[in-house]
């Protein structure tokens, strides 16, 4: 047993969670391979927020099955949210799947592996911070959530709030500047609600305001947030760190009071609006993303162009749109029918996109002829591309005179934007800074 593979799907909470288990499996001694032919463990790291998601992972689970089936000693695991407290009914679906792992339960894997190639697993195992990380890395900082909103499997899935203590979040940040990341985005379902789980009763602000003192890490940035959380002090955090970047990413959901109350979100779209304009007046230049769900059950066409009008009204930087899809086993499942028709809801998104594409055209046009620092996290296409500090996608010129024919991975840029989209934006090198 020397090689593995994960294959992974979702959010970036599954993505770090891919990142950890392979950290963890390279300290047994195991390599990454680029297929799952080529590997003796085969890990598929699942999504089941939207039944498209759901979809693509039994699709993979059937594609390897034939790997599985030609040499039986390979190892096949499925992890992450699709798989539940109980797993019974996948054990019945999927006969071929050695070990079902709930997210960020690693040890049953790390057990088999450890007994194969005998060795006490948790004596090799030391921190889970990926051992070659990228310029910019995810750290998970709270697991679960306790909100209960009744679109969302989450909760089911990954269970209640339980924060990681400051110390060892620093640590592992510590270590990962130490190997090259310039920029760590903290993770959780509710991340602004970090800390309110542990004695001490520290808050987000404070974990900030720690990993600002790092000496060789260049950003901070943090997902996803919650109205109900995002109070003044990790405001003013965000206003007043000089590491910590001015975007936030603070997910509505949908612009109707009667929807957000069935969506179980607590609080109203004036209370929304209220604290979004309470962030733009303290942090100058602050970007903002936000989640949409439309389709939700029940809604109807003056509530979704409510929705339309708090997008035209609010100008985000960006809008993750996705049509409602009932997940078995949620509120919305159980007390509320999907009668939204899918060409209704295929329409209201591309409204929506339509709209918020206008929006960025506009906003991302403002900001030609500006000079914006870009952190260069590598090349794409035979372009370098960054972003910066406020999550706009960059893409370098490739102008060798203007430096682009120099390694520029790693290092904080200007860069003198010439052409824009409601997408990316495109520039020279001006000057800039390299990685310690």
């Amino acid at each position: 047993m020397d090689t593995f593979y994960i294959w992974t799907i979702g959010c970036q909470m599954n993505k770090a969670d891919s990142e950890r288990l392979g950290s963890a499996l390279e300290q047994l001694g195991l390599q990454p391979v680029d297929n799952a032919k080529a590997a003796d463990v085969i890990v598929l790291n699942s999504c089941v927020v939207r039944q498209g998601a759901e979809d693509k992972v039994v699709g993979n689970l059937w594609m390897v099955n034939p790997l599985k089936k030609k040499r039986p000693d390979r190892v096949l695991a499925l992890m992450g949210c699709m798989v539940g407290p109980r797993t019974d009914e996948l054990e019945k679906r999927f006969p071929d799947v050695d070990l079902f792992m709930q997210p960020q339960k690693f040890e049953p894997l790390l057990e088999l592996v450890g007994e194969r190639k005998g060795l006490d697993w948790e004596g090799c195992v030391g921190s889970l911070a990926p051992s070659h990380p990228d310029v910019t890395c995810y750290v998970p900082i709270i697991h679960g959530c306790d909100l209960m909103c009744t679109f969302c499997i989450i909760p089911y899935r990954r269970g209640r709030q339980v924060s990681r203590p400051v110390d060892e979040v620093v640590r592992e940040v510590e270590l990962l500047a130490n190997r090259g990341v310039r920029e760590v985005t903290v993770l959780g379902q509710t991340v602004d609600a970090y800390g309110y789980d542990l004695p001490e009763k520290p808050d987000l602000s404070l974990l900030l305001s720690r990993l600002n003192e790092i000496e060789d890490l260049d950003r901070i940035r943090f997902l996803t947030s919650h109205p109900s959380y995002m109070d003044d002090r990790i405001i003013r955090a965000v206003a007043e760190l000089p590491k910590v970047c001015e975007h936030i990413n603070l997910p509505v959901q949908a612009g109707n009071d009667e929807v957000l109350r069935n969506m179980r979100r607590p609080y109203t779209r004036d209370e929304y609006r209220e604290l979004v304009g309470r962030i733009r007046d303290t942090i100058p230049g602050v970007s903002m993303s936000t989640d949409i769900i439309v389709g939700f059950p029940g809604e109807t066409e003056d509530q979704f162009q409510q929705t339309m009008d708090l997008v035209a009204e609010l100008k985000f930087d960006k809008v993750h749109c996705a049509a409602y899809s009932t997940r078995p086993g949620t509120i919305a499942h159980r007390t509320m029918p999907d009668d939204v028709a899918p060409e209704t809801k295929d329409r209201r998104m591309k409204e929506l996109d339509a709209l918020q594409e206008g929006i960025l055209r506009e906003t991302n046009a403002a900001l030609a002829g500006q000079q914006l620092e870009v952190l260069v996290e590598g090349r794409k296409r035979g372009k370098w591309q960054g972003r910066t500090r406020t999550d706009k996608l960059v893409f370098l010129s490739q102008d060798e005179e203007a430096g682009c024919s120099t390694d520029l991975a790693g290092k904080l840029v200007t860069v003198d934007i010439k052409h824009t989209s409601p997408w990316a934006l495109q520039g020279s090198p001006g000057f800039g800074r390299g990685a310690p």
